[in-house]
This record gives structure tokens, C-alpha cells and sequence, in this order.
């Protein structure tokens, strides 16, 4: 029995064998370059390889791709935000006396949500209004404001309850809800909210701050409507003029 020799480019003559030339022809790649063996199949932790080749180090899986944090938004993207008091009726007017601020009228007892993600920066569960002074510091009654991730301060007051878990440094999401609508502090009797914006001036009680610097009505008609409109660039540049007041202006 005769046969031709078996290299990268040749074939056996007779299918006996078939099998040595397979083995041979392993070894040889396109253009009769040899080709590398292949390394060996990672099968789990303990590093054992496929039968008949060498065992590989063990290397750990790679783990799956974290998602982001709430706090991150996509480069350009802006941060969710919804209307402070989702009630199907609520009324607002675009002005304030003394300050820039809105008062959101709506029933007690109904939800006051978070505008947007962020976290909690100052909570009042302790209503110490006195008319008989001083007043500016404990208008709000019961209060929460919320640092969002946009850099923006959003302050509600005048609040029946405080819900139990919203506490300064905890982080909550759009929609989530902090309180009811109440009338505790200076509210005159009447069920509403006092919602401001702002931006946040640290190491201080900065109530004539907190309270509200620029005027929200065109944001919330924005946020009842589904819209997205921002109020970051324009705290921003409040605070570039007026950088943090040590003392309130107006009542």
C-alpha cells in the first residue's frame, strides 16, 4: 500500500489515513504557515482545561456593567421633573408678596412629591410659628427641601406631615412622595403649599434664601403641562450676582 506524503498542502491517499492527516494538517494554516495550538476553554473557577490540553490560569469572569446612578444623567440630558402637588385641583398665581415664591393651592391631606431626583437637604417636622415673632425663620411650619441633582433647591412649606423616612441626607426620586399638603406656620388658615426655589448657601440656616430667589410659576406651568423646563441657569445666575445674603430682604 503506497501513499503520498502528507504536509499543509497535500492529502493522504487512502482514507486509512485520514485521521494522521487531520492531526497533521492541525498544525498548519493558510499559505502552509503553522498555526498556533489553541489555548485552552476556561470551564468555571477551578482552572481545569478541555480534555487533552493544557490546564489555563484561572482567571475571575468579568462582572456585568453596573447601571448608572440615579444621580447621573446622560451627557446633555436633563434630570426628570414633575409637579410638586400631582392633585387634579390645584391653582397657583405667578406671584408672591415681599419674595419670589409660589403658594400652590390644594386640599390638605393631599401629596407633596419630590420635583426631581436628589437628596434631602433640611426637614421641619415641629411646627414653631408664633405670631408674636420671630416670624421669618418659622413661616414654613412643616417643611422639606430637596437638593436635586440639577444643583436646583426645592423647598415646600406649609405641610400637614412629614412622611415618615425623609430625612436630611437621603436620596429620593422624582415623583417620590415627602409630605401632604397642610397649613401649618404662617399660612393664614388655608391649605396650600409655599414652594420655592433656590440655591443652596451652606453652614447656615438660610430661611430668606430657602424660601425662594426667582420666580417658579413658568416652571410649574411647564411641569403640569409634561414639560421639562429648568430652573438651573437662572439660580445659577442669581447666585453669581448675589452670591449668599447674611440677611433676609423683605418679610
Amino acid at each position: 500500500m503506497s501513499s503520498r506524503s502528507i504536509g499543509c498542502h497535500t492529502r493522504p491517499a487512502y482514507p486509512v489515513l485520514v485521521l494522521v492527516a487531520a492531526a497533521l494538517l492541525a498544525g498548519c494554516g493558510t499559505a502552509g504557515r503553522p498555526v498556533a495550538a489553541p489555548s485552552a476553554v476556561w470551564d468555571g473557577p477551578s482552572g481545569a482545561a478541555t480534555a487533552g490540553q493544557p490546564a489555563a490560569t484561572a482567571v475571575a469572569p468579568t462582572p456585568p456593567a453596573r447601571s448608572p446612578s440615579p444621580s447621573v444623567t446622560p451627557s446633555g440630558a436633563q434630570p426628570r421633573r414633575v409637579f410638586p402637588v400631582p392633585a387634579r385641583k390645584v391653582a397657583y398665581h405667578p406671584t408672591h408678596s415681599a419674595y419670589p415664591g409660589t403658594d400652590i393651592f390644594a386640599d390638605c391631606g393631599e401629596p407633596f412629591v419630590a420635583v426631581t431626583d436628589g437628596t434631602v437637604l433640611e426637614v421641619s417636622r415641629v411646627d414653631r410659628f408664633d405670631r408674636r415673632g420671630p416670624r421669618g425663620p418659622h413661616n414654613g411650619g412643616l417643611s422639606v427641601s430637596l437638593l436635586g441633582d440639577d444643583g436646583v433647591r426645592y423647598y415646600g412649606s406649609h405641610l400637614r406631615v412629614v412622611r415618615a423616612g425623609v430625612d436630611a441626607g437621603v436620596r429620593v426620586r422624582a415623583g417620590q412622595q415627602l409630605g401632604e399638603v397642610g397649613r401649618t406656620g404662617n399660612a393664614n388658615n388655608v391649605c396650600h403649599l409655599h414652594f420655592g426655589l433656590s440655591p443652596k448657601c451652606t453652614g447656615r440656616d438660610d430661611w430668606w434664601i430657602r424660601r425662594g430667589v426667582v420666580w417658579p410659576a413658568k416652571y410649574l406651568d411647564s411641569w403640569r403641562d409634561r414639560g421639562n423646563r429648568s430652573p438651573a441657569a437662572e439660580v445659577a445666575a442669581w447666585e453669581r450676582r448675589h452670591g449668599c445674603p447674611a440677611a433676609p430682604r423683605g418679610n
